[in-house]
């Protein structure tokens, strides 16, 4: 049990909303547990703040949060703001001078939803996807040169270096050792792409050596997404370049029943620097502003949050909150429910409570 001090960027679209039900939370949570002390400082950094100061973020924002146990963030992106502006003036503007090169995004069916997939149980979708969060397809390597004409050129350039290839698939390896199945499968494309994901291919038997305890198998990425809806069972834990699983997670969220209520955790594994925590779902500008954005993926954030803190009993109690809601019916309208995003926090606040008693 401890202090502990969070950085709290909403940031854009849903993201001020879900982020406050998740503080929301977390307060509940402290007052049942006096030990637990969480002192949140929020930063107005995102869209608005770029319309007005013409950056996502001051130039001396990572300085500011360097001081900080972990970071709570919300989403990024405003329909007025080009994307690539957004991501790379916030969220990666975070992520890469951090070293947040773990991405963990766990997927498993709550209890009281279901899967759109026909004949897919509870048991049978209980996956954790790893993506590699510093480099390959998102290093930002690349330029436009000749623009506005015809011969214009635009290289997107993917990094991929030994060390941060292995690193990633050490930290998946050790992940999967500690999961009951012991069971990983790497993820590449490396038929039609030769260098980058054949190294991947190599270094993953050069890795899986040094854990003879886990079983491990390979899956070209298109063919991925075919196992994912037709043998959800297969599947454990997942390793997969940036944007492989970055579009993997996703299909695996809505697998699960709903993109709302998946959850990330942007790790440095090594604590040298804060780690970031955000819902997966993006800033949903067609909810944004009508109450009706599902909480869950937050609670679930912060979940994660608490056992990188070390407060596992913590994180343990809020997530049997969050699950009897589920359970209970009480569902947004991505769920197929009718009900607020208040009215699901008051709900898991309830839930604590009773759990607490």
């Amino acid at each position: 049990m401890g202090s502990y001090r969070i950085a709290a960027i909403p940031a854009d679209g849903i993201g001020p909303e879900v982020i406050g039900a998740g503080i929301e939370v977390l307060g509940a949570l402290q007052r049942l547990d006096p030990e637990l002390r969480l002192a949140f400082t929020h930063f107005p950094w995102g869209s608005d703040y770029y319309r007005e100061h013409g950056v996502m973020m001051p130039a001396d924002g990572l300085d500011a949060l360097r001081a900080f146990d972990a970071i709570y963030f919300g989403a990024v992106g405003d329909q007025s703001v080009p994307d690539h502006v957004t991501l790379w003036g916030l969220r990666l503007a975070i992520c890469q001078p951090f070293d947040q090169y773990a991405n963990v995004r766990p997927t498993r069916i709550l209890p009281g939803l279901s899967s759109p997939l026909r004949d897919c149980e509870r048991g049978d979708l209980d996956w954790v996807i790893v993506r590699e969060n510093s480099e390959g397809e998102y290093a930002g390597m690349g330029g436009r040169a000749h623009r506005g004409h015809a011969i214009e050129v635009g290289t997107e350039v993917a990094v991929f270096t030994r060390a941060g290839v292995e690193r990633i698939q050490r930290f998946a390896f050790e992940l999967a050792r500690s999961r009951p199945r012991k069971h990983l499968t790497v993820v590449t494309k490396s038929n039609a792409q030769r260098h980058g994901m054949v190294l991947w291919d190599e270094v993953a038997v050069e890795v899986a050596r040094d854990y003879p305890d886990v079983s491990w198998d390979r899956e070209l990425v298109d063919a991925m997404t075919v196992r994912m809806v037709a043998k959800p069972k297969s599947l454990d834990t997942i390793v997969a370049t940036n944007l492989h699983a970055d579009i993997l997670s996703d299909l695996a969220a809505v697998l699960a029943g709903s993109i709302g209520i998946a959850p990330t955790s942007n790790l440095d594994p090594s604590r040298r620097f804060p780690s970031m925590f955000e819902p997966i779902h993006g800033s949903a500008f067609d909810i944004t502003g009508k109450g009706i954005a599902n909480p869950i993926g937050a609670f679930w954030t912060a979940v994660m949050m608490l056992e990188h803190l070390g407060e596992r009993e913590n994180a343990a109690r809020l997530m049997r909150a969050i699950e009897e809601v589920t359970a209970s019916g009480v569902r947004t309208p991505d769920l197929g429910g009718t009900a607020r995003t208040a009215d699901v926090t008051a709900a898991v606040c309830d839930a604590l409570a009773a759990v607490h008693a």
